[in-house]
């Protein structure tokens, strides 16, 4: 049951929504979709279901030449960001609506109902209307409807952005224990990097209408194939400063510099990009090698436990996530540390040269 993509993409009077992609998914598989908003998320979805028919390329379900095949005809189920229930009836003919469609023995329905109604804890509620029923216990009816469709292809597209926190921390646990033994393909839409690693599975990084990179997502996260795709799996965004290779040395700004070890040896000497997540930037030197960096402190962000800061380094804008509420002078210089172990060096292009020692010893 793969779902293949061949050179799809989808125009939409003259603007390009979706450029040239391909893609394979494999069957039980879960694959993130993660970029920010408008990057094509939600237009590669609806490729997917058979909502819209591709400008060029050809879609493969199992084998067959789906494209331009209707959703109706296809093994799909889909769940929204908005909570899509039917109003008048109960939560328990709401989750056995497919079921009936395709003709299952009553003896059927009512044994699935239960268990999916169970695993979203809706035992208690079936029969109640959905209008009677939380945000949360909304959604969670509509995740049971599709996970009783027994499809081969589920869509999930930002199904817990409008739930409470609580409740998205337990749902994101649950969902891949749910579903990994349905054998489907998930595809799971997120503007959230932080929810794309809770998930696991794969993840295809969107930019602009283009998958910028597809794999294993630890691999994915540890080593971005390019800047772009850096910055997208990563929140806040990745931060970047130009630095040279020269004679075996790396030189940064601020007079600071750092041997080329192991793969950064090879690199022939230039100009480059030094990138680096928000949570390796540091107020105080934790390692001896580590860099330091004047900057100015821009703005802070306090968030329970953490606090951003915004610092101005040269003219550019760094973040850094710090642990613990710092109280700090806006305007004021700051000294930023950097391990240079947490690294990462890309071309001008954008290209990466060189994953971050860390990553690449992961």
């Amino acid at each position: 049951m793969s779902l293949v993509f061949e050179g799809v993409s989808k125009a939409v009077d003259g603007q390009v929504h979706i450029h040239p992609t391909d893609l394979t998914l494999q069957p039980g598989t879960m694959n993130v979709l993660l970029g920010p908003t408008l990057s094509g998320k939600t237009s590669l979805m609806r490729l997917m279901a058979g909502l819209d028919v591709p400008n060029t390329g050809r879609v493969i379900w199992n084998g067959d030449d789906v494209t331009g095949m209707r959703v109706q005809d296809r093994g799909v189920a889909m769940v929204y960001q908005q909570f899509i229930n039917y109003p008048s009836m109960t939560v328990y003919d709401n989750i056995a609506s497919p079921m009936r469609l395709l003709g299952q023995s009553r003896d059927e329905i009512d044994a699935s109902v239960r268990k999916a109604a169970e695993l979203m804890q809706l035992g208690g509620m079936l029969d109640r209307k959905p209008l009677e029923l939380s945000g949360g216990q909304q959604q969670r009816c509509a995740l049971a409807r599709a996970l009783v469709k027994d499809a081969g292809l589920v869509l999930l597209d930002e199904p817990l952005a409008n739930l409470d926190y609580k409740l998205r921390e337990e749902l994101r646990a649950e969902i891949p224990k749910i579903f990994e033994e349905a054998g489907s393909i998930f595809v799971y839409a997120t503007t959230e990097p932080e929810e794309a690693l809770l998930l696991g599975g794969n993840v295809a990084t969107l930019w602009e209408g283009r998958v910028t990179q597809f794999g294993p997502t630890p691999s994915v996260y540890r080593k971005p194939v390019d800047a772009t795709t850096a910055r997208v799996f990563s929140d806040p965004p990745m931060n970047f400063m130009n630095i040279r290779k020269s004679d075996g040395m790396l030189l940064f700004s601020n007079n600071q510099t750092a041997p080329a070890t192991d793969a950064l040896a090879q690199v022939p000497d230039g100009s480059y990009m030094a990138g680096f997540r928000p949570n390796h930037l540091e107020l105080s030197r934790h390692v001896e090698t580590a860099l330091e960096f004047k900057t100015k402190l821009a703005v802070t962000e306090i968030t329970g436990s953490e606090t951003f800061v915004h610092l101005d380094h040269e003219g550019e804008r760094w973040v850094g996530l710090i642990h613990g509420v710092r109280n700090l002078t806006l305007g004021s210089q700051v000294e930023a540390y950097l391990d240079p172990a947490h690294v990462y060096i890309f071309a001008e292009s954008g290209a990466l040269v060189a994953p971050a020692a860390y990553a690449a010893a992961a």
